[in-house]
């Protein structure tokens, strides 16, 4: 039997009760597949089973008040930068529309629409594509609090567009969430990670090794990862970014999320993988308890994404630190710019340590832009580009 960690919180009777629902559910996904579920779909239940899942049900996830909080929340400073490279992009284009991708509170939507209003260049439209109603309700409610000609732009989409999209693609923090392969390396070969079911709740169990001459064992040869090692390999980001090159006419994408070129990934000190947990703002790596009720993450290798672009037609137009964005793209003038007042000024400093620092988001979070049609990369990539440790 699985227990909590003991440096975390204790759940409510509410969270307890909704996890034994989530829990009982993802069992009888497990019994049907025959005892050991793969961790992907175990993943999938546990964040987006509809009307269960963590990001499926009516919770306070983001900010001081839930578990975690994304540079959006923090305060407006990310917003502003990322839209004054948004408005380079539409500026090339001769205007254009912004797709964002999984917009979670709604809070980069606002401050996008309400900076490039400042900057007299608004996008055509505002499009978001949404999976969960209870964060696109949240979305649309932080929506109806802007201006009637801001607020007028946005729009929902049900299925990626159609036909050839033209402008700037947003994504912060989405692929971290996709479900991943979780994989471990034994004497025999690379074996995929599943979940089985334990008196009162969840523990790992290892299907039989991958196909000798499959992407896991590929993987696994060309890092030399020994055996015991584990890790996870994520095919969903690698589909996301093939429909990308099919649907991006021109235009370029913002990808923002915590990851590392493949090098660093399969580095010999990250043994156990990437998989972080967080539940009230305590990070913790066991994705088999508080099912349901916690967030799961893995971090993203780039150098896998910058492949899959590279497949799909699509450029690397830059790579860098979450910090050496932020500054190249005008982190110091939107800071002078800031609160008059003490108080202000020190919520604006705590905002700039949380972006910037390397033991806070700075160097854990990095920001990707592939594009199309393009004549030249984003301002904030001048000499901070670190697109060549991609190559692996």
């Amino acid at each position: 039997m699985r227990t909590l960690l003991p440096e975390l919180p204790e759940p409510s009777d509410d969270e307890r009760a909704h996890a034994a629902r989530v829990t009982a559910h993802v069992a009888a996904r497990i019994d049907a597949a025959g005892g050991c579920l793969p961790f992907d779909r175990y993943m999938e239940l546990a964040l987006y089973a509809p009307g269960l899942g963590y990001y499926a049900i009516d919770r306070q996830q983001f900010g001081s008040a839930g578990d975690f909080a994304t540079a959006p929340e923090l305060g407006r400073l990310f917003g502003a930068c990322l839209a004054r490279q948004c408005a380079g992009v539409l500026a090339e284009l001769g205007n254009g529309s912004i797709l964002e991708f999984g917009a979670g509170s709604g809070a980069l939507c606002r401050q996008l629409l309400e900076e490039l209003a400042a900057l007299d260049c608004l996008p055509e439209r505002y499009l978001v594509m949404e999976t969960s109603a209870a964060l696109k309700a949240r979305q649309m409610d932080a929506v109806a609090a802007l201006p009637a000609e801001l607020a007028r732009r946005v729009t929902w989409l049900d299925r990626l567009p159609e036909a050839a999209f033209h402008g700037v693609v947003v994504a912060n923090e989405v692929l971290d969430a996709m479900p991943v392969t979780r994989f471990a390396v034994t004497g025999q070969g690379v074996a995929r990670c599943g979940v089985r079911v334990v008196e009162g709740g969840f523990d790992w169990c290892v299907n039989e090794p991958a196909n000798a001459d499959g992407p896991l064992a590929s993987l696994a040869a060309r890092h030399d990862l020994p055996p015991g090692y584990r890790s996870e390999y994520r095919p969903r980001a690698n589909a996301w970014i093939a429909s990308l090159g099919e649907w991006l006419g021109r235009g370029a994408a913002f990808i923002v999320d915590y990851g590392y070129p493949a090098a660093e990934y399969y580095h010999p000190e990250r043994a156990r993988g990437t998989l972080q947990c967080y539940f009230r703002h305590v990070v913790h790596d066991d994705p088999l308890v508080l099912t349901g009720v916690q967030d799961i993450t893995a971090h993203v290798d780039f150098s896998a994404v910058a492949a899959a672009a590279r497949e799909a037609g699509l450029d690397i137009m830059g790579y860098a630190s979450q910090s050496a964005f932020l500054l190249g793209a005008g982190l110091m003038d939107v800071i002078g710019s800031g609160a008059p007042t003490a108080e202000g000024q020190l919520a604006l400093s705590n905002e700039v340590k949380r972006l910037t620092l390397p033991t806070e988001m700075g160097e854990l979070v990095k920001v990707l832009v592939l594009g199309r049609g393009l004549d030249r990369a984003p301002d904030a990539f001048g000499g901070v580009d670190r697109s060549q440790a991609l190559e692996s």
